[in-house]
């Protein structure tokens, strides 16, 4: 029987709630002013009187590579955090506040639980252990500047107008501009846009964004293709737009095709945020060379949806459980967990043919941050065809919740943020038993070496 292969920290499955022993992350992310380090006044440190050593942690030395590598591309003057951390003069007010967020691992932004599961992926910004011990080494130690000659050369950055994957090939709009009004209803609805392909293209990378202005009051935006021909149904997708996901860059070799005639829907959500706002949402695209065809096709889905949620009122860990069944061998690319304000963690697993069990990811929740967790080509997991992918959520309906606008009230399944979801968006292509044996007996291979 063929066996998927990952690498996993714990190959121990999910028994009932043993994977919860874990504490709420997550900072509640405003739509004008993404959280982060604010403890409501900047805490100044005392200057620290004894003299610095070769051992002493510093600004310059120590602390400024990890904010550059971690941090600065949302802490900077014109991104989306409240404050800027590219000097020392800019950081040192925030000291405490910094070793408070990263000691909890609130900050930066990174959920995956790193004791289960597979534990290598594309981007990976979070901080690792020696780095909490950095910081908070820094800021127990007085939070010193340093040897100014020790600074690293300050990072470029790209304009926040700019695309995350590059100048795409190709840029279409919603219809026309969407007005927002001050006072207004959550909207959320499907708008379509003709492609303006005259002959089929394959996508390498893609992104969707709204415009500057009508950023505030874009909760999400889901682009796919409209393709009368096809019966792909949800592997039309193209991208999504929230609040912590970029753009797709499609892993080597993989693409999406879009139909010559194809149309582009966006499923928009708008939330008003008291001022008249004005958004037309795009999506850009970067396609192969004319000709170029990849050798497989990258899948994007839903995964373990469940529309009938169940979350009394006071309950602090109501799960739920989803299942979906891959219907030919696969490689998994990627997992983003799913779920709004009472969401609190949520598990992707994997039950073979066989009937082996195995978690390949667990995340905590924060529906301020959608993050897409791109596995490592080398430790993606590799199923087998007719794995159920096992989908298991946590909701937090208590007063402890401190996003719970009413812990009084029962919450279901629904589309407005106030309601609630669980599925997994993943992704992954297809392969042949041959080709599937193959990669299978590579991985095997990395591993013995490895150990």
């Amino acid at each position: 029987m063929r066996r998927p292969h990952a690498v996993l920290a714990q190959p121990a499955y999910l028994q009932g709630d043993q994977a919860m022993g874990f504490q709420r992350r997550g900072l509640s992310c405003s739509r004008l002013c993404v959280s982060a380090l604010i403890l409501g006044v900047a805490l100044v440190l005392p200057v620290s009187l004894a003299a610095q050593t070769s051992d002493t942690v510093t600004f310059t030395k120590d602390v400024a590579p990890i904010l550059q590598r971690s941090c600065q591309d949302c802490h900077r003057t014109g991104s989306i955090a409240p404050m800027s951390l590219l000097t020392y003069e800019e950081t040192r007010p925030w000291a405490r506040s910094i070793r408070e967020k990263v000691v909890s691992r609130t900050m930066p932004p990174w959920y995956i639980d790193k004791n289960i599961g597979v534990q290598e992926f594309k981007y990976d910004y979070s901080l690792s252990d020696d780095e909490i011990s950095t910081l908070t080494a820094w800021v127990d130690s007085g939070a010193p500047r340093g040897n100014p000659s020790d600074m690293p050369p300050p990072r470029e950055f790209r304009n926040i107008a700019e695309w995350k994957i590059g100048e795409p090939d190709w840029v279409v709009e919603i219809p026309e501009p969407f007005v927002v009004a001050a006072e207004a209803p959550n909207w959320w609805g499907d708008l379509y846009s003709d492609s303006g392909l005259t002959e089929d293209r394959w996508v390498k990378a893609v992104e969707t964004k709204p415009s500057l202005e009508g950023f505030p009051v874009v909760h999400h935006a889901v682009t796919s293709m409209e393709d009368t021909d096809s019966d792909e149904g949800d592997y039309n997708f193209l991208n999504e737009y929230a609040l912590g996901k970029n753009g797709d860059i499609f892993p080597d070799g993989t693409g999406r095709q879009i139909k010559a005639g194809a149309k582009i829907k966006f499923n928009l959500h708008y939330a008003a945020i008291g001022v008249e706002t004005t958004d037309r949402t795009r999506v850009g695209i970067q396609f192969y060379p004319k000709g170029v065809v990849p050798e497989r096709k990258l899948i994007s889905a839903h995964v373990g949806d469940d529309e009938d949620l169940d979350i009394p009122a006071g309950e602090s860990n109501v799960r739920h459980d989803g299942f979906y069944r891959l219907k030919e061998n696969a490689h998994i690319t990627a997992f983003q967990a799913h779920l709004h304000n009472l969401g609190k963690r949520q598990c992707l697993g994997a039950i073979l043919p066989d009937n082996t069990k195995q978690i390949l990811s667990c995340a905590d929740w924060d529906f301020g941050w959608h993050i897409v967790y791109n596995y490592e080509d080398r430790v993606a997991p590799l199923l087998p065809k007719g794995t159920l992918l096992h989908v298991t959520s946590w909701h937090d309906n208590s007063e402890a919740n401190r996003w719970n606008d009413d812990p009084t009230n029962w919450a279901g399944f629904g589309q407005r943020s106030s309601d609630e979801m669980s599925f997994a968006w993943v992704s992954w292509y297809e392969l042949d038993d041959d080709t599937f044996e193959a990669e299978v007996e590579e991985r095997q291979a990395l591993t013995n070496n490895d150990n």
